[in-house]
Parts: C-alpha cells; structure tokens; sequence
C-alpha cells in the first residue's frame, strides 16, 4: 500500500477546469514548478508532488528509489484522489516517471510534458560524474563531501550545474531552497536519497527491449510536448531530434540559453506551450491505446 504523497495544490480559476499534475527532477521537491504554475494564472488546477524520499514524502520502502515504484506511487495518490485524464508534466527523472505512467495508465493522462526527460544516451562529462553516485560506497562519500561545503557552496555548485545561468536565481528562491536543504539534512534517509535516485537513473538506462524508455516512448499514445534547453549540461540538446521522432504524437520547444530547469529558468514559453497542449487535447478524442 503507497503512502499519500506530500503535495502542493493551486486550484484554478473554474471549479470544472482540467487538472495539470508535476513531477520534480532528482533531488527536488514541489517549490521547482512554483514559477511555471504562476504563469498558468488559475487557467488549470496544479498539483505538485513530492516523489517519494523527497521533499516532505516518505522514502520508500527500504529506501529502494526505481522509476517503477515512483510511478505506482504516483498512479496510486491520484487514483485515492479520484484523478482522471490529468495533463502530466515532469522533469528529469520525473520524466521518465510520468512517461512510464502515461505508457502503463494511458487513461489516466490527457496530455504529456517532458522536460529535460533521462532517455538514455552518452552522457555529457557533468552528467557522468553525477552518475558515480551510484557507486557503492557513494552515500558515505556524498555526506563527508557536503560536510566540507557551506549551505552556501552546495547551492552554488547545483545552481552551476542546472541553470544556464545561476544569475537568474532570485533572492526569495535561493532562501526557500537554503531552508528546504538544511530541513531535509536532518533527516534520518536524507543523505541515501540521491544516490538512491541516481542508481534508478542508471537502471533505466540498461533496460533494454520492450523496457527500454525509448521503446516505452514509442507506445505513448498521449499528445505529447518535449522541451529541452540548448545550454543543459546534464541532458544533451542533441538528444531533442531523437526524442521528437521517438514519440507518436509529439511538439517540440527549443529553448536558447536555458539549462535542465526550464520551468524555472524561462516559465513564461513552457507555460505558453502547456496551455496550447492544454486547449488542444481538450478538442481531441480521446487516444486509444494499441494492443
């Protein structure tokens, strides 16, 4: 039985409009889609959801992270809330979170937005060493190697590494993620999380066959939006043609001098483009799946 996940709801503006669901990248928490969801302007309902371990959600059982139980966890707090036919957005790993719940529950998603998603691919030389925290051994090395840096230091350093620029980050959004990061340290699970993430990155990205996140993407049946950075240096913008033509029914926004956050970094043409996919869907049939 899933636990109920910590989340954050806005409601929009008519108690009838659709329901636009968000999964955080690894690491995150429901505060990273709160400048997306400013631009929306109560034109939709907007839930946002700790993944499990993350945020203020429980880890999950035996800490264990996979893109498959994140997904069950996901799926079984909507089902408890009596969701349907949600637009399902995430970013990073909760990309391949919601692509796997769009292509395993095809009726419970309406529409898809994937940014920055980890299809697996050659990672960039940020990407790769981010990815030896999968190592053994890497929980304890991780904790003694953010006991030598400052609060300060450590938002530097993931600011350096998802933003194009860390310039943007304003003042109010530093402070509330420098609180979040010294609550979440006192933790008992804290320091295990993110390696936990990065081994179910790393997973993923061996599945092959009809497992496989390419092949999975090739099943999706929801009209989908991909957007990608031209400045990510954890996923590769040359990755955007591939994932284009990888999707059945899929819109492709290229953003120049973005990095892997886009819903924080320009909130403004992602909210554009949701709010097309949005109007869109909601003129279309629903899809049916294929057999």
């Amino acid at each position: 039985m899933h636990q109920p996940l910590a989340a954050a709801y806005t409601p929009g503006t008519a108690p009838a409009a659709d329901t636009a669901v968000f999964l955080h990248g690894l690491g995150g928490w429901t505060d990273n889609w709160a400048a997306l969801i400013g631009q929306l302007r109560g034109a939709v309902h907007c839930l946002a959801l700790d993944l499990p371990g993350y945020g203020r959600s429980a880890p999950p059982p035996g800490g264990l992270v996979t893109v498959e139980g994140q997904s069950a966890a996901v799926a079984a707090h909507l089902d408890r809330a009596g969701h349907r036919r949600i637009h399902l957005v995430g970013n990073s790993l909760g990309g391949l979170t919601a692509m796997h719940i769009a292509a395993h529950r095809p009726e419970l998603v309406a529409s898809l937005t994937l940014l920055a998603p980890v299809l697996p691919a050659r990672p960039s030389p940020q990407a790769l060493r981010a990815a030896l925290l999968a190592l053994p051994g890497a929980p304890r090395l991780y904790a003694r190697l953010l006991a030598e840096r400052s609060p300060d230091r450590q938002l530097d350093d993931l600011y350096r590494l998802i933003y194009a620029d860390p310039a943007r980050v304003r003042p109010e959004v530093r402070a509330a993620e420098a609180r979040e990061r010294l609550r979440r340290s006192e933790l008992p699970y804290a320091g295990r999380m993110l390696p936990a993430g990065m081994r179910a990155v790393v997973r993923t990205s061996l599945h092959r066959g009809a497992a496989s996140p390419w092949r999975q993407a090739g099943r999706i049946t929801a009209p989908t939006l991909l957007v990608y950075g031209r400045e990510d240096r954890l996923v590769p913008f040359r990755l955007a043609p591939r994932a284009y033509a990888a999707f059945r029914d899929a819109r492709l926004l290229t953003l120049p001098d973005t990095g892997h956050v886009a819903m924080q970094e320009r909130p403004a043409p992602v909210a554009a483009a949701l709010r097309a996919l949005i109007a869109e869907t909601g003129r279309a049939p629903v899809p049916v799946p294929s057999a």
